[in-house]
C-alpha cells in the first residue's frame, strides 16, 4: 500500500520513478523517505532550490499546511516561507 501511495504521489507531482534521482525539471531531488509513524518525508535539494519550493513540496507531500522543518531552515514570515536551503543536506518536514 505504501508503495502504491508514494507511486500516486510521485506522479500527482510530477516526478520520474526512473532512479533514485527525481527532476521536475526545476530542481532535482533525492527520493523521499515517507515515515508513516511520526509523518516526516526527508529529502535534498539541488543548487538554486529555494524555501518557497520546499515548503510547496512539504504541504503537498505531507497533505497539510501544519508543519516544520526539524532543523528549522526554512520558515513562515509575512510574505511567504524563507530561509536558506543548502545543497548536500538532508532536510526533514513532519506535520504537526
Amino acid at each position: 500500500m505504501f508503495k502504491i501511495a508514494t507511486a500516486l504521489l510521485f506522479a500527482l507531482l510530477g516526478f520520474s520513478t526512473a532512479g533514485p534521482v527525481y527532476s521536475t525539471g526545476l530542481v532535482n531531488l533525492t527520493l523521499p523517505l515517507i515515515t508513516p509513524a511520526n509523518n516526516c518525508v526527508s529529502f535534498s535539494v539541488s543548487p538554486g532550490t529555494g524555501c518557497a519550493w520546499m515548503c510547496t513540496y512539504c504541504a503537498t507531500a505531507l497533505g497539510t499546511s501544519n508543519y516544520y522543518f526539524t532543523n528549522g531552515v526554512c520558515t513562515y514570515q509575512t510574505g511567504g516561507c524563507v530561509g536558506n536551503p543548502q545543497t548536500g543536506v538532508t532536510y526533514t518536514c513532519c506535520s504537526v
